[in-house]
C-alpha cells in the first residue's frame, strides 16, 4: 500500500506545480482528438452508463474514434492491445479460447462453463461466446476499454475490465457514404464501405460492411502452399427512428462469415525426450519433434500395452501391435524435420475455419426530464467449427507395418481358426487396409455419430493424419432497463436490472489419428473372441467411440442482475458515487467424454455395422459420472451462483481540468462445471467463484491550453480464488487460487502545435500468487525432485510420479524395476516394461509402468517387496505415488501473461498545402515487456518482450474528401511469441507458440460523400 500512498502524493504534487489553461470545448462522440485546430478535443463516453466527458469519468478507461483506430493502423483486437497500458492478447488453443488480459487478469478459466474476465459489449449489451476477437473492425463510432472491474454497471462477471464497442448510428442530418480499398503484401484485398441515408427528418438507415481476404501468414511444405489465410466478411445494416429531440430507437443487425484455411495453431515447439516418457523435455523449447511414443495413440498400440492390458490373449494380438515404446528403430516420427520458423510448417492435414454470426441488438433511450431510461437488448445466434493439424508434423510411412500385415494375415484366415468359429479381425482390416497392408489406410473423420471409420465416415491416405476439431453453436438474449435521475439537488441515482439467456449446443472437441481406430479395432476383437471363450458370444465389435470425444452436448446459462448507483454531490466539485450489485447465475452443464470406454473403464462395444455410438451393445450399462449412483450415460450437473458486489468512488474536480479520484469496487465471477473425468485423475466436479478487492487511485488533467493531458493511475487487486486451467487427460479442468497484484498507468497526448500530435502510455505491473497452492506441473512431473520417478502409464499415457520418503532415489529407482519385473512376469514376459533410464534435461529418470500397481504394491506390498524395501515390516512402503505429479508450490510466481513493463509511442505530423491538401505522416512504437506463459514460471515458460514499429503516410485531398495512404505494420519483421499453451501428457507435452503477425505493407485509398 506504501505504492499507493506515494503515487497519490506525487499526483497531487503535479496538480500543484502545473496550473490548469483553458480548454476546446468538448467533442461530439465520435470526434477524432487530432480533428481540432487547437488543443485536445474530449471524447465522450458512456463509461458510466451515460454520457461524459472521458476526462470527467473517475474511471481508468481508454476511448478510440474511429479516426484514432486508422490513425494508429488499429484493425484487429491484436492491434487494440499493443496501444493500451497493462494489456495483452495472444490467440489460444481452442476455438473460443483468445486471451484479453488487463492488469494481470485474463481468461485463465477454460472450458464451456467458464466466463470470460474481460466482458465484451456491443453498444453497451453483453456479449457471450462471439467470434468478435476474430473480426475486423469496421464503421465504429467508438472502442472504450475500461480496465479493473466494472460488475456495478457492466454486468456479470467483468472481473478484469470490460471492451465496449460502440459502432456507428444512423445520422439524421444528411446523406453520407464512404469506401475504402486496400491491397497489400500476402495478397491482401480489404474493401470498406458505408452509406448513410436520411428518410425524413425522424428516420435514418445505414448500410456498412467489409471484406478481407488474403493469404495465409504460414508456408506448408507438404503442399508447398500458404496457410492460415483470411476469407471473410461483415455486413450491419443500422436504423434510427427519432420522432422527438427526447426519443431514440436505434436497431442494429449484423452478419458475419468467415470461411477459410485459419489455423488456430500457429507452431509446435518441443525439445525431443529421446525416453518417450515426457515426449517434450521440460527445460528448453526447441524446432523439434515430440517423441512418438509419449503419445496415447502410440502406447495403445504398443506390444507394452496389449500385453499388460490383454492378459491371456497378449500372446494372439501383441504381432498385431504397430509398434514398440522400445522400439530401435525410431517413433513415428523418426525422419520427420520440424521446420526452424515459426511461419513454416510441414503438415499433412491443413486447417479449415468456418464461422458464422447474426446478431439484432436494439436500444430505445427516452428522457422523461428529471429521468432518463434506457432499455436496450438483442439475440445472438451463431456457430465454429475448425480443424488443424494436432502435432503438426507427418507420421512416417504404415506401408507394410509388421503389425498391418499380420492383421491382414489374421483377416484372411477361416473363422475356425478363432473360438466361436467367426474371424474377429476381418471387419477391421476392411475398414482400414481395404487395400492391404501396403495402403492406403483409412481412418475416422471427426463427426457426431461416433461410429468414425467403422460407419462410412472415412479419410485414406498413405500415413496417419493425427488432426483435431472444434465446433459449436450457440444462442443468447438479453435484455436490460436502467434510468437515471437528473434531479436539481445533491443527489442523484441509477437504477437497473439486466436478465441473460445463453445456450450452447454440442460444444465438442475431437482428437483422431489411424492408430486410434486400431485401438478400438483390436480391443473390441478381444472383447468379441472373450464372449466366445465365455460361451456368451457377441458379433464383432469396435471399442467406441474411436476417437477422442470431449462432447459437451448443452449449457444452459441464466443469470440476472439488480443494480444501482447513489451519486451524492457535496459541491460543484466533490462527488461520491455509492454502487452496489446482485448477480444471480444457474449453469446447466451435460457432457461425457468418450474414447474406447466410459469413465470407469468399461468398454463401449459397438458392432460394425452400427450407425450411430448409441446402438453399442452395451449402451445402456455405461456410466459417463462415476460421481453419481447408477449408469449415467452423461454426466448432468448443475450449479448456482449469487453474489453481491458494489463500488466507492470520491472524485474531486480540482478544477474544471484537473479531476482526482480514489474508488473501491468489489468484483466477482461465477464458477463453474468441470468436464467428466475418470476418478482416478481425482478432478473435483465444480470449481469455485473468484472475487476481487480492487482499490484505485487516478488523477485526469489537461494542461498548457488544452495542449497537454495526462492521466495516470495505481490500482491494488487481492484476488481470492482465481480461476485458473490445467490439462488433464488431454481435458481442461479448473482450480482456484489467490493472487495480489499492483501496478501504475500513466497515459499522455500532447499537441504542442496545430500540427504534431504525440501520444504516449507506459505501465508497470506485478503480479503474485498469495497463497500456497501446490500443483503437479505436467512438464515435469518430479517436481525438481531427483528421487522421484517419472512414469508413463501404459494404460492410458498419462504420468505420475513414485518417489522416495527418505529423499534415496536409488530405492525408488529398484522399486519401479521390480514391479515393472514383477507385471511382465505377470504376462509371462519379465522383460515386457523395463526399468527406469535417466530422462535428459532432468535431474530424475522416468520409465514405462502402470500407476495403478504400483500405487497397489505400496499400499499392500507382498512380503517379497516388505522385505525388500521394509525390512520385512508389515505396513505399506516407503515410497509416495503422485498421481498428477509430484505437486510443487506455486505461491509467489507470476500470474501468465503479465509483463511487468509496457510502453507505446506515436507521433503523427500533418503537413497542410493551398487548396486544403495535407500530407500526414505517423510512426507508433509499442514494447511489451517479458511475462510467463505458464503458472508454474519454468524458464521453458518464458516469454520475451518485444517491440513493435508501425508507420504510414496519408495524402489528403480537399475537405478530406479522399485519401491514399501507404503504410507498414511489424515494420522490423518480429516474430515475437506473444502466448504459449503446453499440452496434455498423453499428447506429448508440446508446446504451441502464438506469435505476432508478421510485416504488412500495402496502400489504402478511400473516397467520402
Amino acid at each position: 500500500m506504501r505504492k499507493l500512498q506515494l503515487f497519490g502524493a506525487s499526483a497531487i504534487a503535479l496538480l500543484a506545480a502545473h496550473p490548469a489553461y483553458a480548454q476546446t470545448a468538448p467533442a461530439q462522440a465520435g470526434e477524432s482528438a487530432s480533428s481540432t485546430d487547437s488543443g485536445i478535443t474530449d471524447i465522450i463516453v458512456t463509461a458510466q452508463r451515460q454520457s461524459e466527458s472521458l476526462q470527467t469519468v473517475p474511471i481508468a478507461v481508454s476511448a478510440f474514434t474511429a479516426e484514432n483506430l486508422k490513425a494508429q493502423q488499429i484493425n484487429t483486437t491484436s492491434d487494440l492491445q499493443l496501444t493500451l497500458p497493462n494489456i495483452t492478447f495472444s490467440k489460444g488453443n481452442f476455438t473460443s479460447s483468445s486471451s484479453f488480459t488487463i492488469r494481470g487478469i485474463g481468461d485463465l478459466c477454460v472450458g464451456v462453463t467458464c466466463d470470460a474476465a474481460t466482458a465484451i459489449h456491443v453498444n453497451d449489451i453483453p456479449i457471450q461466446g462471439s467470434p468478435i476477437f476474430q473480426n475486423e473492425y469496421f464503421d465504429v463510432e467508438r472502442i472504450e476499454v475500461l480496465r479493473g472491474p466494472q460488475g456495478t454497471l457492466f454486468g456479470r462477471n467483468a472481473t478484469a475490465g470490460v471492451i465496449n464497442f460502440i459502432t456507428a448510428k444512423p445520422d439524421l442530418s444528411g446523406f453520407h457514404a464512404s469506401a475504402e480499398g486496400e491491397y497489400g503484401n500476402y495478397n491482401s484485398y480489404r474493401v470498406k464501405g458505408m452509406v448513410n441515408v436520411p428518410l425524413g427528418e425522424v428516420f435514418g438507415v445505414r448500410l456498412a460492411g467489409y471484406y478481407l481476404k488474403r493469404d495465409g501468414f504460414t508456408r506448408n511444405l507438404f503442399t508447398n502452399s500458404q496457410i492460415d489465410g483470411r476469407d471473410q466478411f461483415d455486413i450491419r445494416g443500422s436504423i434510427r427512428f427519432q420522432p422527438d429531440p427526447d426519443t431514440t430507437l436505434d436497431i442494429v443487425a449484423h452478419y458475419f462469415r468467415e470461411n477459410d484455411d485459419r489455423s488456430r495453431i500457429q507452431k509446435q515447439l518441443c525439445h525431443r525426450d529421446p525416453t518417450g516418457v515426457l515426449g517434450c523435455l521440460p527445460d528448453r523449447t526447441g524446432f523439434e519433434q515430440l517423441n512418438g511414443d509419449s503419445t496415447l495413440a502410440a502406447i495403445l498400440t504398443s506390444r507394452e500395452f496389449i500385453g499388460v492390458a490383454l492378459g491371456a490373449l497378449g500372446p494372439l494380438f501383441q504381432p498385431l501391435a504397430l509398434g514398440s515404446v522400445y522400439q530401435t528403430d525410431g517413433d513415428v516420427y523418426t525422419g520427420f524435420t520440424n521446420p526452424a520458423n515459426v511461419r513454416t510448417v510441414n503438415i499433412d492435414s491443413p486447417p479449415r475455419f468456418r464461422t458464422n454470426e447474426k446478431q439484432v441488438l436494439a436500444t430505445l433511450n427516452h428522457d422523461f426530464g428529471k429521468v432518463a431510461v434506457k432499455i436496450d437488448g438483442g439475440y445472438t445466434e451463431g456457430s465454429t467449427d475448425s480443424t488443424v493439424d494436432y502435432n503438426v508434423g507427418i507420421e512416417r510411412s504404415l506401408a507394410n507395418n509388421p503389425g498391418l500385415i499380420a492383421l491382414a494375415a489374421n483377416a484372411a484366415a477361416p473363422g475356425a481358426a478363432f473360438p466361436g468359429g467367426v474371424n474377429p479381425f476381418t471387419n477391421l482390416a476392411a475398414a482400414l487396409i481395404p487395400s492391404g497392408p501396403g495402403g492406403p489406410f483409412c481412418q475416422s473423420l471427426a463427426e457426431s455419430t461416433g461410429t468414425g471409420v467403422f460407419g462410412g465416415h472415412s479419410v485414406c491416405a498413405p500415413t496417419s493424419l493425427d488432426f483435431d476439431r472444434s465446433n459449436a453453436s450457440g444462442k443468447q438474449w438479453t435484455v436490460e432497463g436502467i434510468a437515471t435521475t437528473k434531479f436539481d439537488g445533491m443527489f442523484n441515482f441509477l437504477i437497473g436490472g439486466i436478465y441473460l439467456d445463453n445456450k450452447v449446443r454440442n460444444n465438442e472437441y475431437y482428437v483422431n489419428s489411424f492408430a486410434l481406430d486400431y485401438a478400438a479395432g483390436l480391443l473390441g476383437a478381444a472383447s468379441a473372441i472373450g464372449s466366445r471363450a465365455a460361451g456368451a458370444p457377441i458379433p464383432n465389435v469396435y471399442r467406441g467411440t474411436p476417437f477422442y470425444d470431449n462432447d459437451s452436448r448443452f449449457y444452459h446459462l441464466k443469470s440476472y442482475g439488480i443494480f444501482g448507483e447513489a451519486y451524492v454531490n457535496f459541491s460543484d466539485s466533490l462527488k461520491l458515487t455509492l454502487g452496489g450489485r446482485y448477480n444471480h447465475d444457474s449453469k446447466y452443464y451435460v457432457a461425457r467424454t468418450t474414447l474406447f470406454n466410459d469413465s470407469n473403464g468399461t468398454g463401449a462395444l459397438v458392432p460394425y455395422a452400427a450407425p450411430d455410438f448409441t446402438q453399442a451393445l452395451n449402451y445402456a450399462a455405461l456410466d459417463y459420472d462415476s460421481t453419481v449412483a447408477g449408469n449415467q450415460l452423461f454426466a448432468v450437473n448443475r450449479v448456482t451462483f449469487g453474489r453481491g458486489t458494489g463500488r466507492a468512488v470520491l472524485d474531486w474536480q480540482i478544477t474544471s481540468h484537473n479531476l482526482l479520484y480514489a474508488s473501491y469496487s468489489r468484483g466477482y465471477k461465477s464458477g463453474g462445471i468441470n468436464p467428466p473425468l475418470s476418478p482416478i485423475f481425482a478432478v473435483p466436479t465444480t470449481f469455485g467463484p473468484e472475487t476481487v478487492n480492487a482499490f484505485e487511485i487516478g488523477t485526469k488533467n489537461t494542461f498548457l491550453d488544452g495542449t497537454l493531458r495526462l492521466n495516470l493511475t495505481g490500482f491494488y487487486y487481492q484476488y481470492k480464488s482465481l480461476q485458473l486451467s490445467r490439462i488433464v487427460a488431454r481435458t481442461s479442468v479448473n482450480d482456484n487460487v489467490d493472487a495480489k497484484i499492483y501496478g501504475l498507468e500513466a497515459e499522455a497526448l500532447i499537441k504542442p502545435s496545430r500540427s504534431v500530435l504525440v501520444n504516449l502510455n507506459a505501465s508497470y505491473l506485478h503480479t503474485k500468487v498469495s497463497t500456497d497452492k501446490f500443483l503437479g506441473n505436467p512438464q515435469d512431473p518430479s517436481g525438481g525432485r531427483a528421487d522421484a520417478v517419472i512414469i508413463k502409464d501404459v494404460t492410458n499415457a498419462s504420468n505420475c510420479a513414485v518417489g522416495s520418503n527418505t529423499g534415496n532415489a536409488a530405492l525408488s529407482n529398484a522399486f519401479v524395476g521390480a514391479i515393472n519385473g514383477g507385471i511382465g512376469a505377470s504376462v509371462g514376459n519379465p522383460a515386457l516394461l523395463r526399468p527406469p533410464t535417466p530422462i535428459p534435461g532432468t535431474n530424475t529418470t522416468g520409465a514405462f509402468s502402470v500407476c495403478s500397481a504400483l500405487q497397489a504394491s505400496i499400499a499392500t506390498p507382498s512380503a517379497a517387496l516388505s522385505a525388500a524395501f521394509n525390512g520385512g515390516a508389515a505396513g505399506p512402503l516407503p515410497f509416495t505415488l503422485y498421481p498428477s505429479g509430484v505437486p510443487v508450490n506455486i505461491r509467489g510466481n507470476q500470474l501468465p501473461q503479465s509483463p511487468n513493463y509496457k510502453f507505446a509511442a506515436g507521433v503523427q505530423y500533418t503537413g497542410e498545402f493551398s487548396r486544403g491538401w495535407s500530407i500526414v505522416p505517423r510512426f507508433d512504437l509499442t514494447y511489451t515487456g517479458g511475462y510467463f506463459g505458464s503458472i508454474f514460471n519454468q524458464n521453458i515458460n518464458r516469454i520475451q518482450g518485444y517491440v513493435v514499429l508501425n508507420s504510414q503516410i496519408t495524402l489528403n485531398g480537399p475537405e478530406d474528401r479522399w485519401f491514399v495512404r501507404a503504410f507498414v505494420q511489424n515494420l522490423t519483421n518480429n516474430n515475437a511469441i506473444t502466448g504459449l499453451y503446453v499440452t496434455d501428457q498423453s499428447s506429448g507435452l508440446f508446446t504451441n507458440a502464438f506469435t505476432l503477425e508478421p510485416r504488412r505493407y500495402g496502400i489504402a485509398a478511400g473516397v467520402k460523400f
